[in-house]
C-alpha cells in the first residue's frame, strides 16, 4: 500500500491574484500574518527602491549602500514570513477544531510569533527610512512615504492580532504584558514615522 502524498501550498509562490483570493477566503490557512507579512514586503521592497534612486545620485555613500543591502534582506524575510505564518497556527487550528482548550492555550503564543517577528523587522525598517530621509532626493521622496505608510499598517495590523489572540489568554499577567509591550512599541515608532514625514516636509 503506497503513502498517501501530502501536498503542501506554497503561498509565498502564488501570483498575486491567487494568494489575495487566499487571503480572502474565511476557511483559509492564511491570516492576519500572512497578508501582514505581504505588506512588510512591499514596504521593504520600496525602502529598496528609495535608497537605490539616492545611490544613483550619491554613489559613495556607504550609509545607503548599507541600507539598500539591508532592505534586500527584509523583502526576502518578509516574503518568506509568509508561509511562516501558516506553519506558527497550525497546532491552535487543530485544538480549535479538536474543541481542546488547553491545547489552544499553550499554541497561542506560537500562533502570534510571526506577526511579532513582522512588527520587530518593520521597526527596522521605519529607523532605516528615518535615515534614509536625511539623503533623500525628490524622487525617492514617494517610496520613502510609501514604505513608511506601509510598515505603519504591518505594525498596526500584526499588533491588533498580537493583543486580540492575548485577550483569549487565562493568564491575566500575559494578557497585560502583551498590551503593555505593543502600546509601547506603537507609541515609539509613532515617533519615528512622524519623524520620517517631518524631515521629508522641511
Amino acid at each position: 500500500m503506497m503513502a498517501e502524498k501530502i501536498a503542501i501550498e506554497i503561498f509565498r509562490k502564488k501570483p498575486p491574484e491567487e494568494l489575495t483570493t487566499a487571503l480572502s477566503e474565511p476557511d483559509s490557512r492564511t491570516d492576519v500574518g500572512s497578508g501582514t507579512a505581504l505588506t512588510a514586503s512591499v514596504a521593504a521592497a520600496f525602502l529598496h527602491r528609495a535608497a537605490s534612486i539616492v545611490a544613483e545620485s550619491e554613489p559613495d555613500q556607504e550609509r545607503v549602500e548599507y541600507i539598500r543591502r539591508n532592505a534586500e534582506t527584509l523583502r526576502m524575510y518578509m516574503v518568506h514570513l509568509i508561509d511562516e505564518d501558516v506553519k506558527s497556527r497550525g497546532p491552535l487550528r487543530r485544538a480549535v477544531k479538536e474543541n481542546d482548550s488547553l491545547a489552544a492555550e499553550a499554541a497561542r503564543q506560537p500562533a502570534v510569533a510571526i506577526c511579532g517577528e513582522i512588527v520587530n523587522m518593520m521597526t527596522h525598517c521605519l529607523d532605516l527610512l528615518c535615515e534614509l530621509a536625511d539623503h533623500s532626493s525628490k524622487e525617492a521622496e514617494r517610496f520613502i512615504l510609501s514604505s513608511a505608510e506601509l510598515a505603519m499598517g504591518a505594525i498596526r495590523a500584526s499588533m491588533r492580532y498580537i493583543v486580540d489572540m492575548g485577550t483569549r489568554s487565562s493568564d491575566e499577567t500575559y494578557r497585560y504584558i502583551i498590551r503593555r509591550e505593543n502600546e509601547i512599541t506603537l507609541e515609539q515608532y509613532s515617533a519615528v514615522y512622524a519623524q520620517i514625514l517631518d524631515k521629508l516636509n522641511k
